[in-house]
C-alpha cells in the first residue's frame, strides 16, 4: 500500500509511522517508505517505488536515506538495524 502516492515526490512533512525491516527478496514492505533509517552501516539493496532495484554502497551507521522504497532486498544488503519510515 502506498499511502503517499498522491503526494509530491519530495514531501517535506516528517514521517508518522515506522517499522523494523527484515530484508527479504520476495516480500514487499507493508508500506512504501518515505525514508529508510540504517542503524548499522553497510550496503542497502532496495527496490524503489517505481520498480528499479539499486544498491546503496557504504551507507554509514545512523544514515537516514530519503527514498521511496517498496522492498529491502536480502541479496546485496549487509546493513542492519533497518527501519522503514512512512
Amino acid at each position: 500500500m502506498d499511502s503517499f502516492s498522491s503526494f509530491p515526490t519530495t514531501p517535506i512533512s516528517p514521517a508518522r509511522s515506522a517499522s523494523t525491516v527484515v530484508p527479504n527478496d520476495a516480500d514487499a514492505l507493508p508500506h512504501v517508505s518515505r525514508a529508510i533509517y540504517v542503524g548499522l552501516g553497510g550496503a542497502l539493496a532496495v527496490e524503489m517505488a517505481d520498480g528499479d532495484t539499486v544498491v546503496f554502497e557504504s551507507v554509514p551507521t545512523g544514515a537516514l536515506l530519503p527514498i521511496r522504497a517498496s522492498k529491502v532486498r536480502a541479496s546485496g544488503t549487509t546493513a542492519g538495524a533497518i527501519l522503514s519510515l512512512w
